[in-house]
């Protein structure tokens, strides 16, 4: 069986039907830094991590939503690359 990882930072990306989309943006507010329209990321406790899937499975129709969450071991285990504007509320990570 392969060992269990603790992921600390996640990214989460979300097209979901209007009805439901502001009660998406709040649970994801709850636990990260919103960086851009429907993309939020953050550090993040596998606790929280857990939590944070399972308020989105209440709300989202799956046959319908999609969510993306992607989780990393660390905020320093990726490289980003932005072009055009940067929204001067986001969270920025200059690596």
């Amino acid at each position: 069986m392969p060992k269990e990882v603790n992921y600390n930072y996640a990214f989460v990306f979300y097209d979901v039907n209007e009805k439901r989309v502001n009660k998406v943006f709040k649970i994801c507010k709850k636990y990260f830094k919103h960086h851009q329209k429907s993309v939020f990321r953050g550090n993040i406790t596998p606790a929280n991590l857990i939590k944070l899937r399972a308020e989105i499975k209440k709300i989202i129709d799956e046959r319908e939503d999609f969510v993306s969450i992607i989780k990393l071991m660390s905020e320093n285990s990726f490289r980003e690359e932005t072009l055009g504007v940067n929204a001067n509320n986001s969270e920025s990570l200059i690596i």
